[in-house]
């Protein structure tokens, strides 16, 4: 698929990865909807990078703890760009707890975003995808954002490696049930940025790089590189690619 004059929606768009996301379906020709859930300046600014650039973008509120606003969200889609093309499901929560203190709320709100979100996104994204004419062999496009504590047992990280996991596996159903008219993969970055907890010049986050094969850590913009990989491959469906510098061949850090 060829990405000039298509449309496309990244969750969680406004920052970190999934600013990179944004700008990169951006500068390969897409529209490209923002969404954020709270970070009201950060998606408006992303905005504007786009828009300085000369593309075409629009940032738009969901809370995706809640059903009513997803639907809203895709409501606005359609209002606003009349199609959808490619979906990118980036939004996420990211929490580190020893196991015997995760609370019924922690998990609710994991699964709820990891997991339950992501579902409801695709259901309504296939939707309007369904309802444009495109080729035979350019289907509509889904990118799941999971990471490797969905395929490794990170210890921390239970409720949200447990999510992850049934995303890849989401990732894998849909592929199969969607097509062809849509793909559906997913992508799961390693050591691209640290998390909230961690400084990204200290000790820590230095090792994590050199204890994979590659020996450092990555950055973002490989990741916005990969969906743009996968919008332009056509052939590729049901996928789960590591962009992790290797450190799937090694087992959890955690």
């Amino acid at each position: 698929m060829l990405l000039q004059g298509k449309v496309a929606l990244v969750t969680g768009g406004a920052h970190r990865v999934g600013k990179a996301i944004t700008l990169a379906l951006a500068e390969a020709g897409a529209d490209v909807i923002v969404h954020y859930g709270s970070s009201d300046a950060a998606a408006r600014d992303t905005v504007r990078e786009i828009e300085a650039r000369g593309g075409r973008a629009a940032a738009i509120q969901a809370d995706l703890h809640d059903p009513a606003q997803i639907d809203r969200l895709f409501a606005e889609v359609q209002a606003q760009f009349g199609r959808l093309d490619v979906l990118v499901n980036s939004a996420a929560s990211f929490m580190r707890q020893p196991f015997d203190e995760i609370e019924l709320d922690d998990w609710k709100d994991a699964l709820q975003v990891n997991l339950r979100a992501p579902f409801l996104c695709t259901q309504r994204a296939a939707r309007l995808m369904r309802a444009v004419e495109r080729p035979a062999d350019e289907p509509a496009l889904i990118v799941n954002i999971t990471d490797l504590s969905g395929i490794q047992a990170w210890r921390y990280y239970v409720q949200h490696g447990v999510s992850k996991a049934g995303l890849i596996q989401l990732t894998r159903i849909a592929a199969r049930t969607l097509a062809p008219a849509i793909r559906v993969n997913a992508i799961a970055p390693g050591a691209i940025l640290p998390p909230p907890h961690m400084d990204p010049a200290g000790d820590a986050w230095q090792r994590l790089g050199e204890r994979v094969p590659l020996q450092r850590t990555g950055h973002p913009r490989f990741i916005g590189q990969t969906v743009v990989f996968l919008a332009h491959n056509d052939y590729i469906t049901g996928a789960v690619i590591p962009v992790d510098g290797g450190e799937h061949l090694i087992g959890p850090a955690n």
